[in-house]
């Protein structure tokens, strides 16, 4: 068994700082069966990396990424790049032999994250995708809660996920709002999220969806302040879901909804009690059930503690709360027993391919006024 796990990560903004933080963090969290060691680093230039791997604790650094995919000691590949650069760094990670971490979503298409499952598993490697929200202990609760029958069978499902990262229309059009490098919008960005949240609640997959989508602010100012650049994507969508089992639900997402700054929500239905759950209260879950006299039913807090999923890792005394960044943290925890072990690690790489077939679905519907199935993507 390896006594370490070497990691090599591309691209330090906001999810790469994240990812490291993690790497960092986790041994000291957990007992890990090997240390993720923060090996190599790669950025857009040798200057910018060095100055990154020395803020971020890297051995070394490289600013082309290809040097690291092909570095022989490197046994993971951590994909923290826009969304363009996905398929491309994760199939060359992939020849490579290396295993893959990659943020969300999988790619611009359906059609590239395919390919790059089928890669994954002929090269027999591990992926790993990062929808970091379903590792929040409140989630893991209300996913046990579901599956143990607690509030008997679901009859409805509702998610949103809601931001409001650029409701400023003299933000300038940037990457994530050309379909060039970012593909969807809203509908890609958050929305993906909450599609995946979805589908881990229930433990059902969705089969059918009929979406709406829209552009609140068509045109944005150009980086270079020489007039303004269309919208080529979505700011705010909402689709219907029909799960394979015929639960039904809905769900919405949006980067430009005023005052939500983390807004993923949902509300889970069943025909014994209800589940309610907003990640910006992240430590309190909302639990009802039609357990004793009517006069005394009604919706109980449960404030996440040492007897929740992973928290005891954290804090000996409820109530104290998790953050962003732990999430992650359990994220590493996962991927690196899961390589170790030779465990199955959610959501692989087949599973983040769902998530994009169901985006690209809910466009199709949008632009054909039609229930769309997963099947046709």
């Amino acid at each position: 068994m390896p006594q370490r796990v070497n990691i090599g990560l591309i691209g330090t903004g906001y999810m790469g700082k994240a990812h490291a933080i993690a790497f960092k963090a986790a041994p000291t969290v957990f007992s890990l069966s090997a240390t993720p060691v923060c090996d190599l680093l790669a950025e857009v230039t040798d200057e910018l990396a060095e100055r990154k791997a020395r803020e971020l604790g890297f051995n070394r650094s490289t600013g082309n990424w290809h040097t690291l995919v092909n570095d022989p000691r490197i046994d993971v590949v951590d994909i923290c790049s826009p969304n363009y650069l996905h398929k491309e760094m994760a199939l060359a990670a992939i020849a490579a032999g290396k295993h893959v971490y990659s943020e969300k979503p999988l790619a611009l298409s359906a059609a590239d994250a395919r390919e790059m499952v089928v890669a994954a598993e002929h090269a027999g490697v591990k992926t790993l995708v990062g929808f970091n929200y379903i590792r929040n202990s409140a989630t893991q609760l209300a996913r046990e809660i579901v599956a143990s029958g607690e509030i008997g069978e679901l009859i409805h499902f509702r998610g949103r996920h809601n931001e409001d990262y650029l409701s400023d229309p003299t933000l300038p059009h940037g990457w994530r709002t050309k379909r060039m490098t970012a593909g969807a919008g809203a509908l890609g960005d958050v929305g993906s999220h909450i599609l995946n949240m979805a589908e881990y609640l229930t433990g059902q997959q969705i089969s059918d969806v009929f979406g709406q989508l829209q552009t609140i602010i068509p045109e944005r100012p150009l980086e270079n302040g020489e007039g303004t650049g269309e919208v080529e994507n979505d700011d705010h969508a909402q689709a219907l879901l029909r799960f394979e089992s015929g639960l039904i639900g809905n769900m919405e997402t949006s980067r430009v909804a005023s005052g939500r700054k983390m807004g993923l929500a949902y509300t889970l239905t069943g025909t014994k009690g209800a589940i309610v759950f907003d990640q910006e209260r992240m430590s309190e879950l909302q639990l009802y059930t039609q357990a004793g006299p009517q006069a005394r039913r009604g919706f109980k807090t449960i404030l996440m503690g040492p007897e929740h999923p992973d928290y005891v890792a954290f804090s000996p005394a409820a109530g104290h709360g998790l953050g962003y960044n732990d999430q992650k943290i359990i994220e590493v925890r996962d991927l690196i027993e899961g390589i170790v072990g030779n465990k199955a690690l959610y959501p692989n790489f087949r599973d983040a391919w769902r998530t994009n077939a169901l985006i690209e679905a809910i466009e199709r519907s949008h632009a054909e006024g039609r229930w769309v199935h997963i099947n046709e993507m």
